[in-house]
């Protein structure tokens, strides 16, 4: 094999190689972590907490932007149900309660519900495109008899010269969902209802 030859067919695998790379799948495991305080309302009463998904599919969009592309990118719910479980425990503990997974007639509740996590192409422009991600929780108290539930939604819109690997989705969803879970536990009115 001469020397042109042995170009072509060195380029030709990198070609390959690349384009394998972009149609690959993102399996993505999260953990996002809430970084706001949260109001201090508690006297150590316990709380049963669940974490929740309720997506319709684990996965979130593609990193093509197109509905038949193969470059799907997937967050398992087994993977994140514990991980939302984790951070509502701990938001419950900041507030000064005492979290259990145990349900008890007349204990205060507390569900973290993932209802959407999603992943679109936004608009392409020359050099750039965008990418738009949205993730929405629902966070359920009951106490006494009364329900309150609040919906905390986070959007980004990621702009990118080249399309971000898997490290850099994984950052870019545990920052949106963060975002959410900090919308949440700040909410002045869910710590009251705990708190009755």
């Amino acid at each position: 094999m001469n020397r042109r030859n042995a170009l072509r067919f060195a380029a030709a695998l990198l070609a390959t190689a690349l384009l394998a790379g972009c149609a690959s799948p993102h399996y993505l495991q999260l953990n996002p972590q809430r970084s706001v305080s949260v109001p201090q309302v508690g006297s150590d009463q316990a709380v049963t907490v669940a974490a929740v998904d309720e997506r319709g599919s684990e996965v979130i969009g593609t990193r093509t932007g197109s509905a038949m592309s193969t470059a799907v990118i997937s967050v398992s719910a087994h993977e994140l149900v514990p991980n939302l479980q984790r951070e509502a425990e701990r938001a419950v503990r900041d507030m000064g309660f005492s979290p259990t997974t145990e349900p008890a007639s007349g204990r205060p509740g507390l569900t973290v519900t993932m209802l959407h996590l999603g992943y679109e192409r936004g608009e392409s422009r020359p050099v750039v495109d965008e990418a738009r991600l949205e993730a929405v929780l629902e966070v359920k108290v009951t106490n006494q008899g009364s329900t309150y539930t609040g919906t905390y939604t986070s959007r980004r819109t990621q702009t990118y010269a080249m399309r971000p690997g898997r490290d850099a989705n994984r950052r870019m969803l545990n920052d949106l969902i963060a975002d959410a879970l900090d919308r949440a536990f700040s909410d002045p009115e869910l710590a009251q209802m705990l708190a009755r």
